[in-house]
């Protein structure tokens, strides 16, 4: 059996295989990157159970009979994520006219272990840590406090039936157990590691035993989106293709911390279950004609975070947006840089196009006038010593936290056609891209909104400035755009699918656009599923790697954009039809990435495996083709 993911706000059970959670690295009830439940297994003694069903929210199941028996009984197994907790029912239907005795239990742990802790190969020491278990008749409590940090999971049990009576029971010393008489539901007995049943079916009767794992502290809730629908289509693989995306938008969003009644997506499960800077910004701005309200509780929110001061230890600059908040163990005590962490180049651009395209949409002059200061302060950061100011925007790469501050931001992303590593501070193109666009439509909200017509005027001369510097410093000589610049203004010459970026954000001249998107479209791009984040035939390009030549749905719908934007149209409409073609593989869902392998007759798209599925910009790309 394939494992399953389940997503509400911040809270994600994932199992690797089958529905069990067994402790593995993979698997584990999650709430605010803390492992709530570790070990969530179902015994049942006797023949092995037979799996008939099994999907993210039931399972059915029967033991095995004799070649030409028919089995006594069936048991479906249920379960239901909302926000900071699970609940799982267990119903046993019987199916033969005499009383049928069935033992049930589940195996229970809680470890709290950190999401960063599964993740990473660093060992942390947690041997400071006080871990407790406590037993009553009908709840189970794990708790663990380190460092003025509190976890606690409780487990309540319950069950029911009509008619249904327990066989005695012997109970093993130190744990509790309950009397129950004939037409009673089932006690369960507990103790310090699960929970068990001993069941008599009525004759074709039933018994439905049920277990509640609720986190503390609580998750918060949000409301449910009204279910707007899909916008009518005539390909039905882009229909079912953004139905689910919408569906698991308003799975992963999420309340925006310290912003009341503020909604924001989440991006992506389950290790991603938080505010990220890009990832929020660039689905919201997907996601605009669907769902406005996750683009505004998306600014609000990374305005209340903006940079104040100048702190190297968590990249922070005034002005600045952040990359992502963390509310887990690591990052409260600081073992990791996560809490409030903005390294970032990028979020803080892609804020101000968000903020242009909000209003432009919706024409909300207020919102648009509460964020004016955030917005001054975020194109003071982008002027500001080291940036667009006669230069770009850059990223130092000697930092705590992560190396690459792009959305390719894995350790060896930014690499030469040779193999070599760059060096930084380094300029990515595509942040320069969303420089540019940032600028213009800032331009536009000071003159229409914010009544400032010189401003409006500096930032557009700043925009032809970038433009006309850009075309000097990233043009290949093979007519090409280099992937970023050095630390010596060196072009980083990797083929890479930033290109595609850059023709969505309209930074290239016509002419140079027309070679770069000619280029785009080559077989060592396109896999036949998506854009190779890297192309096929350099040294640097594995069809296994996260960012050197997998391909990723919302790089490949914004290389589309960028496409149909060029006037390439065909190619566009050619490059989206493979996307949405590995989407049929799997009920339109849009992983967060799939290897570079190429498009075979009659296969599907080799999956990475370690994407996060639901993630919220792939979830969002479908709406991007939408405007096309």
């Amino acid at each position: 059996m394939t494992g399953h993911t389940t997503v509400a706000g911040t809270t994600c059970l994932l199992t690797a295989e089958g529905p069990d959670v067994t402790g593995s690295a993979t698997d584990g009830f999650f709430v605010d990157d803390c492992r709530h439940l570790s070990r969530l297994i179902l015994h049942v003694p006797g023949p092995p159970l037979r799996v008939l069903r099994s999907d993210a929210t039931s399972t059915v199941y029967t033991p095995e009979a004799g070649r030409h028996a028919d089995p006594p009984y069936a048991l479906t197994r249920r379960r239901e994520v909302t926000p900071g907790r699970l609940v799982e029912s267990l119903e046993l239907t019987s199916f033969v006219a005499a009383p049928h005795t069935v033992q049930v239990s589940y195996d229970l742990a809680a470890d709290f272990a950190d999401q960063f802790e599964l993740r990473s190969a660093r060992t942390f020491d947690k041997s400071d840590a006080v871990r407790t278990t406590e037993v009553s008749p009908s709840r189970l409590t794990f708790s663990y406090a380190r460092r003025g940090v509190t976890r606690a999971t409780t487990v309540d049990v319950a069950a029911s039936a009509e008619p249904a009576r327990t066989t005695p029971d012997t109970t093993p010393a130190g744990e509790l157990t309950g009397v129950t008489t004939a037409g009673a539901a089932p006690v369960g007995v507990l103790g310090h590691d699960g929970v068990r049943w001993t069941v008599t079916l009525p004759p074709q009767g039933s018994v439905t035993l049920r277990i509640s794992v609720t986190a503390s502290p609580p998750a918060e809730a949000v409301d449910p989106v009204a279910d707007r629908g899909a916008p009518t289509i005539a390909r039905d693989d882009l229909a079912r293709c953004v139905r689910k995306g919408l569906s698991d938008l308003d799975a992963l969003s999420m309340p925006a911390p310290g912003v009341p009644g503020a909604v924001v997506p989440a991006a992506g499960a389950p290790w991603f279950l938080t505010v990220f800077g890009r990832d929020s910004l660039l689905t919201s701005l997907f996601a605009l004609h669907h769902r406005p309200e996750l683009a505004a509780g998306t600014l609000r929110v990374l305005a209340a975070t903006q940079g104040r001061t100048t702190d190297d230890s968590r990249v922070e600059e005034p002005g600045k947006v952040i990359h992502e908040t963390r509310r887990g163990e690591l990052a409260t005590t600081g073992e990791v840089p996560y809490a409030r962490y903005y390294g970032s180049v990028d979020a803080t651009p892609l804020f101000l196009m968000l903020l242009a395209a909000h209003h432009e949409l919706t024409g909300d002059d207020r919102l648009a006038a509460q964020l004016e200061p955030a917005a001054r302060a975020a194109v003071g950061w982008m002027l500001g010593p080291g940036g667009l100011t006669g230069g770009y925007l850059r990223y130092r790469t000697d930092l705590p936290g992560l190396v690459h501050h792009c959305w390719k931001d894995s350790g060896d992303s930014i690499i030469f056609r040779d193999g070599t590593p760059a060096a930084g501070p380094i300029a990515v193109a595509e942040a320069q891209g969303y420089a540019y666009r940032a600028l213009l439509g800032t331009a536009r909200l000071a003159s229409r909104v914010w009544d400032d017509p010189a401003w409006a005027a500096t930032l557009t001369a700043t925009a032809a400035d970038l433009r006309t510097r850009f075309a000097a410093d990233f043009r290949l000589p093979d007519g090409f755009v280099a992937l970023a610049l050095d630390a010596a203004g060196t072009p980083v010459d990797a083929l890479a699918s930033n290109a595609g970026h850059l023709l969505w954000c309209g930074l290239l001249a016509d002419d140079w656009a027309a070679t770069v998107a000619e280029r785009l479209t080559h077989d060592d791009f396109f896999s036949g599923w998506g854009v190779r984040t890297l192309a096929a035939g350099q040294l640097p390009y594995h069809p296994m790697s996260y960012h050197r030549g997998g391909v990723w749905p919302h790089d490949t719908a914004i290389a589309v954009a960028g496409l149909a934007a060029a006037g390439r149209r065909a190619d566009a409409e050619r490059i989206a039809d493979g996307l949405l073609a590995a989407a049929s593989y799997t009920e339109g869902r849009l992983p967060e990435v799939m290897t570079g392998l190429t498009r075979e007759r009659g296969c599907g798209p080799v999956p990475y495996p370690h994407s996060c599925s639901p993630q919220a910009w792939a979830a969002a790309a479908p709406l991007l083709l939408l405007t096309l």
